[in-house]
């Protein structure tokens, strides 16, 4: 069933074209705590070493950690699992990007937001054709 989800949904684990690769060109770095498995191989465009990921689900990218971000952005050449990586206070732990969900963001005013929306102050004048 899984291979089945990966040949007819490119949003899922890895498509046939990223496991070919994977199987010719890649060679693994790394996992990180949600399972997602970090690769690299081959040169890219501009001669640097391709880096991919598959992810572990559903393809989410705000789901890579920060550490390994910077490895796949080549911010850094040593791979968090190399480094024995510690994150630093001021990186904030992965939250799912919750758009379209209840618990999306709703900025006050918003027309999906519950309760009132505020009343408008005459600070904006809205536009007109012949203005």
């Amino acid at each position: 069933m899984k291979l089945l989800l990966q040949i007819f949904t490119w949003w899922n684990g890895q498509t046939i074209g990223t496991r070919f690769h994977t199987w010719r060109h890649g060679q693994r770095v790394g996992e990180d705590e949600f399972g997602n498995v970090y690769y690299q191989g081959g040169k890219d465009s501009e001669g640097r070493t391709r880096r991919w990921v598959i992810y572990n689900g559903p393809a989410e990218a705000s789901a890579i950690p920060p550490g390994w971000h910077g490895w796949m952005h080549h911010r850094t050449d040593i791979a968090p699992a190399d480094d024995n990586y510690v994150p630093r206070e001021w990186q904030k732990p992965h939250r799912p990007n919750l758009t379209g969900t209840p618990q999306a963001y709703r900025p006050r005013g918003s027309l999906a937001r519950a309760g009132e929306r505020p009343r408008v102050t005459g600070d904006y004048d809205a536009w007109t054709p012949r203005s």
